[in-house]
C-alpha cells in the first residue's frame, strides 16, 4: 500500500491528516503521556491519602489476559482485546472514575525454554528481547497503560511472592466443619490434644518426624504423591489434564501421551470444589463459561459402597470403594471393573487363574498377573477421550479376583477396563449391565450374568437375555431387589436411594456423598523455565518450605536448558530435569530456623507450570513495588473489595479469549480462595465480570500441495485468486505467520497512524464476535478522521477554522439533534462495550457537520473531540490542544447529552384505509397504540373516507403506521 493509494491522488495539502503527520501527532503525545505520568491511577494509600476528591471518586480496575511475549511480536489479531480495554478505560476516566488500567507479561513457559534448546540462548534474553520488542508495538497504539505497574513473571521481585503464595497453600488445609483453609498448625493442634485422631489411632506423641509429615501430606493443600499422570515422553514433562487434546496428545507439539505414576507436586483444588461451584451465581461472566466450569468440576450426588475382596494369599480383606450415583441398582451388580492403573490392582491379583475362569476373560495370558501388566500398557497409551468413547470395542481382562456384593452376599469378578479412569469417582465401578449401556456392551463381551432390577416400562420382558441393550429410567419400580434383611421391591428410584443409602451407612460398608469430576491441580513440570519449588527434601525426605527470608529462591544458571526427553513413543521412561543436571545448587546445607541448626537438604527440581504466575498477577498491579507484603490491605481492599453488586469482589472488567475457561479460570479462583481464607485479601473472586473478545481472522491461500503461499501477494481475477500464475484456494481461518497470512500493527499504523488501527479494529463487528481482516477497508476509519480534521483546521493555512457563536435552538435544531443523540448513543455504547456502534454514530455526526458546510460551532467541535477521545486518543489531543485547551483531554468530563435533543420531536405516521393511504399524522415517538387508534379515527379525513361505514378490525403498529378495515 501507499499514501497514494490509501488516501487520494491529489496533491495534499500541507496541514492535511496524513500518515506522515498521524506519525508525528502520535509520538509527540505518547512522549508526553509518559512524560506527565497522565494515565498513572493514584493508590489510597500515599496517592489518594488526604485527598477528600480522589477518594470520593468510583474506582474502576479493568484488565486484559496476561499476554505471552512471542518472539515473532504482535500481529493485528493481538491488540484487540487490548485496544477496547483501553477504549472503555478512557471512557470510565471521562466519567469521573478513579481508573487502573496496566499490563504485564505472563514470560515463564515452554516457547522460550525450546527456543534455548534450539538456539543456546538463555530463555531469558529472548524473553526479555520479546517483551522490549512487544512494548514498542503496543506503545505506538497509544495504550493508557500505568507503566509503573507492569510487571513479568520471571523478575525474582514477582516470582518471589508466587513462590510464597506457594509456601501458605502448602502450610494450610482444608478444615471441613469451617469450610475454609486455615493454618496448618492449628491441625498439629488439634492433633496433638486428641481433638482429632490420626489415621492409625496412635496419639501424635507417638509419631516421629517422618511420620507426621506423612500424616499432614494428606492434609496440605499443596503435596506430593505417587499418583497415575499424564506423561509425555517427546516433551520430556508430565502435563495437566487440561493440557492434554481429545486424542490424547500434548496440547504443544502434539507428543503422544501416556499414563504413568510418578512423583509429583498437587494442589488440592478439590477441597474447593462446591465453592467453585456456588460462587459462579454471583459473577457476571459469560454463561457459556460458567457452563464450562460447571461440567468440569461435575458434581453429582450418590453414594459411596465398599465392596468386600481378599488381599494376597493370607486371606486378609479390603475394600474396592466405588462411588455411584445409583445405588438402588445394588442388588444388580454383577461384576466389578477397576481403573487400570488403581492400587487394587496388583495387590488383589492371584498367582493363578481360578477354577473355571471363561477363557475370554483371560485376554490369553497364562497367569491372571501377565494378562493384567499386557493390558495396563495397552490402556496407558490411550487418552481418556479414547478410553471413553462410546463407539468403541469394549476391552478389558480379569484380574482373578472375585469381590461380595454387600447387599446380595454374590461373589462377583473383578475386571480392568479402560473405561473406567481414575480421574473419577473412586477409579472402580460397580457393573450394573442390565441398566447401563455400557456395562451392557461389556457384559455381552465378556459373557458376564445381568440382573433387572429396574421394572421395565417400555413392553420388553424382565430377562435381559432378550434385550438389545440396557434398559434405564429414573421414573419406574425396584424388583428383584431383596436380601436377608433390607427389601427395595415396589420402592421408587428416590425412596430405594434413601433407603439403601440408610442401610449402608448403619452397617459402616456405604454413605451417601457428593462426587466431583475435579480432579486436584498437577502443578509440576519437567522443565527449567519456570518458578522453583521453595520446597527442600531432609535426609528423611520430608519435604520443607522455605522460610520467607530465603525467598525468592532464584533460578540457577545451567549448561543444558532441555529436559531430558524420549522416544515420543516409549512410554517406559522416566522424567530428567534441567535443575536435576546442578548438583551445587541441589544439594545445600541450610538453617531453616526450626530449631536444629544447619543441616543438609536436597532442593525440589521440578518447576512450577506456566499458570502459576497468572493466578494472581491482578494482585500484584495493586501494589507492585511493595517488599514487604503480598499486597497493602488497604489498597487491595480499594481495587477489589467487595461492594454492591460484586459481593465476591473481583476486577470490575476482565477482558481475554474463551480458550480459558477450565485453565487459567479456575486455577485463579482457587488461589484466590485461598488466600482469602487465610486472611491476605478480601476478595473471594479475582475477577467480577468477564468479558471474552472475538478474534481477528485472516483468508489463508494454499496452493494444490496444500502449503501456504503469502496473502500480500495472491491477486483475485474473475472469483478466483491466483498466486505467481497458479490457482489457489482460500480458506478463513487464524491470522500467524506460519500461515503467511499475518498483518503487523506496524504496518498499519506506518501506513494509516494508530488512531486509524484503533477505529478500524473496534468498528469491524462487535468486540465479542470474530471476525475477517480486510486491509483495504482500513481507509474507511482513516477518512473519518480526515473529515474530522477538516470540520477543525483548515488543511491549507493550518488555523482553527471553529467559530464562538452558540447555536440558535431554531435555526440549528438540526445540528443541536444530531449532536445529543450521537452523545447519548455513544455513552451507553461505551459503556457497553458496543464500539462498533459507537463509532457508527460519530461518523454520522461527523458527516452531518461536513454537510452543512461553513464553519463549526466550538461547542459542537469540542464535544466531538470529546467523544471521539476514547477511541482516537491521539488525535483528540491535539485537535483538543489546537482549541485552546492547555490540559489534556484524557481528563476531561465525557459531553452529557440534552434528553430534550434525544427524543425526536414527532413520526409521521400513515393511517391507511383497504391497503390505501388516507391520511399522515405527526405524531409523539412515545404515543400508545390506543392513543393512536383514537387519533386515527378522529381524523376528518378518515372520517370522510369511512363515509359512516362500520369498522371490522384496526391494526395498529405505533408509531407509524394503522391500517383500518372497513366493515
Amino acid at each position: 500500500m501507499s499514501e497514494t493509494n490509501s488516501a487520494a491522488a491529489e496533491p495534499v495539502a500541507p496541514h492535511r491528516y496524513t500518515a506522515a503527520m498521524a506519525a508525528d501527532i502520535e509520538a509527540r503525545w505518547q512522549d508526553f503521556w509518559d512524560a506527565e505520568g497522565t494515565y498513572e491511577a493514584p493508590n489510597p494509600t500515599g496517592d489518594l491519602a488526604g485527598d477528600p476528591e480522589l477518594v470520593a471518586k468510583p474506582k474502576k480496575f479493568i484488565m486484559d489476559m496476561f499476554p505471552y511475549p512471542s518472539g515473532t511480536g504482535l500481529h493485528v489479531g493481538h491488540p484487540l482485546g487490548y485496544i477496547a480495554t483501553d477504549v472503555f478505560a478512557r471512557h470510565q476516566r471521562m466519567t469521573g472514575h478513579n481508573v487502573l488500567h496496566t499490563l504485564g507479561f505472563d514470560a515463564f513457559g515452554l516457547p522460550a525454554e525450546q527456543h534455548a534448546v534450539a538456539t543456546g540462548t538463555h530463555p531469558r534474553v529472548s524473553t526479555e528481547a520479546a517483551m522490549d520488542n512487544m512494548k514498542v508495538q503496543l506503545r505506538r497504539l497509544g495504550l493508557g497503560h500505568d507503566k509503573r505497574r507492569s510487571v513479568a513473571t520471571i523478575d525474582p521481585d514477582y516470582y518471589k511472592w508466587t513462590q510464597w503464595i506457594f509456601v501458605q497453600i502448602f502450610n494450610s488445609w482444608y478444615d471441613k466443619d469451617a469450610d475454609k483453609a486455615r493454618p496448618i498448625e492449628t491441625l498439629v493442634a488439634q492433633f496433638e490434644s486428641g481433638e482429632r485422631a490420626t489415621p492409625d489411632g496412635r496419639p501424635w506423641s507417638a509419631l516421629n518426624a517422618a511420620g507426621r509429615a506423612d500424616v499432614l501430606s494428606e492434609y496440605r493443600l499443596a503435596y506430593a504423591s505417587d499418583a497415575p499422570v499424564n506423561w509425555a515422553p517427546g516433551l520430556g514433562t508430565v502435563l495437566a489434564n487440561e493440557e492434554v487434546t481429545a486424542d490424547g496428545r500434548s496440547e504443544r507439539g502434539n507428543f503422544p501421551v501416556f499414563k504413568a505414576k510418578l512423583r509429583q507436586w498437587n494442589m488440592r483444588i478439590t477441597a474447593y470444589a462446591d465453592r467453585l461451584l456456588n460462587d459462579l451465581d454471583a459473577l457476571d461472566w459469560p454463561e457459556a463459561i460458567k457452563l464450562q466450569q460447571r461440567n468440569w468440576i461435575g458434581r453429582s450426588e450418590g453414594a459411596r459402597v465398599d465392596f468386600p475382596v481378599h488381599v494376597g494369599d493370607d486371606g486378609h480383606m479390603d475394600a474396592i470403594t466405588v462411588f455411584t450415583t445409583r445405588q438402588d441398582t445394588l442388588f444388580g451388580a454383577t461384576y466389578m471393573v477397576l481403573a487400570p492403573e488403581h492400587d487394587l490392582v496388583e495387590k488383589i491379583v492371584p498367582a493363578a487363574w481360578p477354577e473355571g475362569t471363561h477363557d475370554v476373560w483371560t485376554g490369553g495370558h497364562a497367569t491372571p498377573a501377565e494378562a493384567v501388566d499386557a493390558y495396563r500398557k495397552q490402556a496407558a497409551s490411550k487418552s481418556d477421550v479414547e478410553r471413553q468413547a462410546e463407539a468403541k470395542d469394549k476391552t478389558g481382562v480379569f484380574t482373578g479376583a472375585f469381590a461380595t456384593n454387600p447387599v446380595s452376599g454374590d461373589r462377583v469378578p473383578v475386571f480392568i477396563a479402560d473405561y473406567v479412569l481414575m480421574g473419577y469417582g473412586t477409579g472402580a465401578i460397580m457393573a450394573v449391565p442390565a441398566h447401563d449401556s455400557r456395562d451392557f456392551a461389556f457384559a455381552r463381551a465378556f459373557e458376564l450374568p445381568m440382573r433387572c432390577v429396574v421394572e421395565p416400562s417400555d413392553g420388553r420382558s424382565t430377562d435381559p437375555a432378550e434385550w438389545d441393550d440396557a434398559f434405564a429410567s429414573y421414573d419406574a419400580r425396584l424388583i428383584n431387589s431383596t436380601g436377608e434383611d433390607i427389601s427395595l421391591d415396589g420402592l421408587g428410584v428416590t425412596e430405594a436411594k434413601a433407603r439403601i443409602t440408610e442401610w449402608l451407612a448403619a452397617r459402616g460398608i456405604g454413605e451417601g456423598t457428593v462426587n466431583f469430576r475435579l480432579r486436584d491441580w498437577l502443578f509440576s513440570r519437567q522443565r527449567y523455565w519456570g518458578e522453583p519449588f521453595p520446597i527442600v527434601y531432609d535426609e528423611d525426605g520430608t519435604a520443607h518450605a522455605l522460610p520467607e527470608s530465603m525467598l525468592p529462591l532464584e533460578l540457577p544458571e545451567v549448561d543444558d536448558y532441555s529436559p531430558r526427553t524420549f522416544d515420543p513413543d516409549d512410554a517406559d521412561t522416566q522424567p530428567e530435569t534441567p535443575l536435576s543436571r546442578n548438583a551445587d545448587w541441589v544439594d545445600v546445607e541450610l538453617d531453616l530456623g526450626l530449631g536444629e541448626g544447619v543441616k543438609r537438604y536436597r532442593r525440589e527440581t521440578n518447576t512450577m507450570p506456566n499458570w502459576a504466575g497468572s493466578c494472581w498477577y491482578e494482585l500484584r498491579y495493586l501494589d507492585p513495588h511493595n517488599s514487604e507484603k503480598l499486597v497493602d490491605p488497604a489498597i487491595e481492599q480499594y481495587w477489589m473489595g467487595p461492594r454492591e453488586g460484586q459481593p465476591h469482589g473481583g476486577v470490575d472488567l476482565y477482558v481475554g479469549g474463551a480458550e480459558h475457561a477450565v485453565l487459567h479460570l479456575l486455577y485463579a479462583r482457587f488461589w484466590s480462595k485461598v488466600l482469602f481464607d487465610l486472611g491476605h485479601i478480601s476478595s473471594v473472586e479475582p475477577f467480577h465480570k468477564l468479558y471474552n473478545q472475538g478474534m481477528i481472522q485472516a483468508f489463508v491461500y494454499r496452493d494444490s500441495r496444500g502449503i501456504a503461499v503469502p496473502a500480500a501477494e495472491v491477486e483475485e481475477r474473475d472469483g478466483a485468486y491466483w498466486y505467481q500464475g497458479a490457482k489457489v484456494s482460500r480458506v478463513l481461518g487464524k491470522m500467524g505467520k506460519s500461515l503467511k497470512n499475518a498483518v503487523t500493527p506496524d504496518e498499519i499504523c506506518a501506513e494509516y497512524g494508530a488512531d486509524t488501527l484503533r477505529l478500524y479494529e473496534m468498528a469491524m463487528g462487535p468486540l465479542d464476535v470474530s471476525r475477517p481482516w480486510d486491509t483495504r477497508a482500513v481507509v474507511g476509519q482513516y477518512r473519518l478522521l480526515q473529515r474530522l480534521w477538516r470540520n477543525v483546521v483548515d488543511e491549507t493555512t493550518g488555523e482553527v477554522t471553529v467559530v464562538d457563536t452558540e447555536l440558535d435552538p431554531e435555526a440549528d435544531a438540526d445540528t443541536l439533534r444530531a449532536l445529543h443523540k450521537a452523545i447519548d448513543g455513544v455513552s451507553q455504547d461505551m459503556a457497553g462495550l458496543r464500539f462498533n456502534t459507537a463509532i457508527a454514530k460519530l461518523t454520522e455526526l461527523n458527516n452531518h457537520l461536513t454537510k452543512t458546510g461553513g464553519p463549526v460551532a466550538r461547542s459542537v467541535a469540542e464535544r466531538l473531540v470529546l467523544l471521539i477521545a476514547p477511541l482516537a486518543p491521539h488525535i483528540a489531543e491535539e485537535l483538543w490542544r489546537r482549541l485552546g485547551h492547555s490540559d489534556s483531554v484524557v481528563h476531561q468530563d465525557f459531553p452529557v447529552a440534552d434528553p430534550a435533543y434525544v427524543v425526536d420531536e414527532t413520526v409521521t405516521c400513515v393511517v391507511q384505509i383497504k391497503g390505501k393511504v388516507k391520511a399522515r399524522l405527526e405524531v409523539s415517538p412515545s404515543i400508545s397504540d390506543e392513543e393512536l387508534e383514537a387519533l386515527a379515527l378522529g381524523d376528518a379525513a378518515v372520517v370522510a373516507a369511512l363515509g359512516g361505514g362500520g369498522i371490522r378490525k384496526v391494526i395498529v403498529r405505533a408509531p407509524k403506521l394503522v391500517n383500518i378495515v372497513p366493515a
